[in-house]
């Protein structure tokens, strides 16, 4: 059985990116513009892993990250954000990894690999 993943982002075309490619490497993959999206999306499709960007209207990354660790625990989440300086962020360390946005996103796919067991 596929493997789940929510990708998080306000950018159109950053989750269009992301969604293209982490299908082509094997994956089920469910998008969200912003955090309140995405907390309906957990519910309804219950994924193994969530990518998050920080910078959204509505809910942004931080705040969706300290609700979604409230009901799920152990859901793991990779912060990716075009800002490094967020690593700081005492608040994103909840997170269970972190990437630096690109459009290689051969990083964000090992670190995906290696918290879902590499079972694509």
């Amino acid at each position: 059985m596929k493997k789940k993943i929510l990708v998080v982002d306000d950018e159109e075309s950053i989750r269009l990116l992301y969604q293209e490619e982490l299908r082509d490497a094997g994956y089920e993959v469910q998008t969200a513009s912003n955090g309140e999206e995405a907390l309906v999306a957990i519910k309804e499709c219950k994924p193994d892993l969530v990518t998050l960007d920080i910078k959204m209207a509505k809910m942004d990354g931080a705040e969706f990250l300290e609700r979604l660790r409230q009901i799920h625990r152990d859901l793991p989440v990779i912060i990716c954000t075009a800002y490094d300086d967020y690593r700081q962020d005492f608040r994103l360390w909840a997170s269970d990894d972190f990437v630096v946005k690109s459009s290689d996103i051969a990083d964000l796919k090992a670190k995906i690999s290696r918290l879902l067991g590499d079972q694509a």
